[in-house]
């Protein structure tokens, strides 16, 4: 499907096809657009928690505010933050870069200490924002990939943090859930699937400097 007819054609589905499952060949597409997903510094504070279980979708469902994708989604993706990010975390990214790209350690030390130095400063709040803006970005690249594989998603930020982390046990992985997004196929009697696409139009949201 061309890009902007599947752009067109996504809208974030309200009820899911329950007896549906997305292919594992196109699960493994989502999965891996979000971890080639770019990131500030290219850091990648970011794990992606994929959940199939039946049980543990209708619990996560009673702190999502009763949303029904929730429950009724073929996978739920739950998109999570590193809870510690700090010199050794950034240490680690570089030797992930050295081993990778043989880049010698003299060109990499400059950035590198520039990083551990910038986060050193700031302050727990500020590197938490930093990290949930990260979530942001990789949501859209899961969103997109989605659309071009007419797989359905429901983005959320309509859920209980606190509660997913306590349900998925994410404080012995260091991690915080940040955003949340149900994969699957259309319910057919989803009225909102017929709905017109509402947007501004290109005039009024768009400015070329020439």
């Amino acid at each position: 499907m061309d890009t902007i007819e599947a752009l067109k054609w996504r809208y974030a589905a309200k009820k899911f096809d329950d007896n549906k499952i997305v292919p594992q060949s196109i699960l493994d597409k989502i999965i891996e657009g979000f971890n080639l997903t770019p990131t500030s510094y290219g850091l990648q504070p970011l794990k992606l928690i994929v959940i199939s279980n039946q049980d543990l979708k209708n619990e996560l469902f009673q702190h999502s505010f009763n949303q029904q994708q929730v429950k009724t989604a073929s996978h739920l993706l739950v998109i999570c933050r590193e809870e510690t990010i700090n010199q050794a975390f950034i240490e680690d990214n570089f030797e992930l870069i050295k081993s990778i790209r043989e880049t010698p350690d003299e060109i990499l030390s400059p950035f590198r200490e520039f990083l551990i130095k910038d986060f050193n400063e700031k302050t727990d709040d500020e590197i938490s924002k930093w990290a949930n803006n990260q979530a942001y970005l990789a949501l859209g690249n899961v969103l997109t990939i989605c659309a071009l594989e007419k797989i359905d998603a429901s983005p959320m930020e309509g859920f209980l943090p606190h509660k997913y982390d306590e349900v998925l046990d994410l404080k012995s992985r260091k991690l915080k859930s940040v955003l949340v997004c149900a994969i699957g196929y259309r319910s057919n009697d989803d009225e909102f699937a017929s709905f017109k696409k509402v947007r501004r139009p290109l005039s009024e949201t768009i400015i070329e400097i020439k």
